[in-house]
């Protein structure tokens, strides 16, 4: 999906439910100067942000990235391994690809990616909710807080993502991570 439509999703949602960005703001715990630059910018922000933006708009994630947006009744989602999966590349912008995997609006708290962390340092992450981390290939350098941990394939992690996080791939090839955010949904 093109990252405009993913902004342009945003701004029509947020403006057709009535809420400010100041508002927003409140709700995400974003400024509202970085809320401004993201509805004007061509390039949709990580994951973390978008899942904070669509739990605050009281949407699922999924709803802001897959075109498909059509209601589940039975709150499931299956996705054949032959099903096309869109790639989103945000390496020049945080220092990883993924692929969305349960792509369906289906009123969920988990969100489940293919991760493909670059080899360089470039953004650490700091969001509500929890994550699961399962490092399928290569090796993975994953900083916790003040730690550091050294992944490889058949290890995972689980971990509080209020907690400063960020992860990159090591040794000769890229390292392929699924990743799960929980999101605590808003009552």
């Amino acid at each position: 999906m093109d990252e405009k439509l993913i902004i342009d999703r945003i701004k029509r949602l947020r403006q057709g439910k009535k809420i400010t960005l100041e508002s927003l703001a409140k709700m995400t715990r974003f400024t509202t100067g970085y809320l401004s630059r993201i509805e004007n910018s061509d390039s949709a922000p990580p994951i973390s942000t978008l899942s904070k933006i669509a739990q605050a708009l009281e949407v699922d994630v999924s709803f802001l990235l897959t075109e498909d947006r059509a209601d589940n009744p039975r709150n499931m989602v299956i996705v054949r391994k032959d099903d096309p999966k869109e790639l989103i590349d945000r390496k020049a912008s945080y220092g990883y690809r993924y692929e969305a995997l349960a792509n369906k609006k289906i009123g969920k708290n988990m969100e489940p990616y293919i991760l493909y962390p670059d080899f360089e340092y470039s953004t650490v992450f700091q969001h509500e909710g929890e994550e699961f981390f399962y490092v399928l290939e290569g090796e993975i350098e994953f900083i916790y807080g003040d730690e550091k941990f050294s992944l490889e394939a058949g290890d995972c992690m689980y971990f509080d993502a209020h907690i400063p996080h960020t992860g990159v791939s090591k040794g000769d090839k890229k390292g392929k991570v699924l990743i799960i955010i929980y999101s605590y949904r808003r009552s």
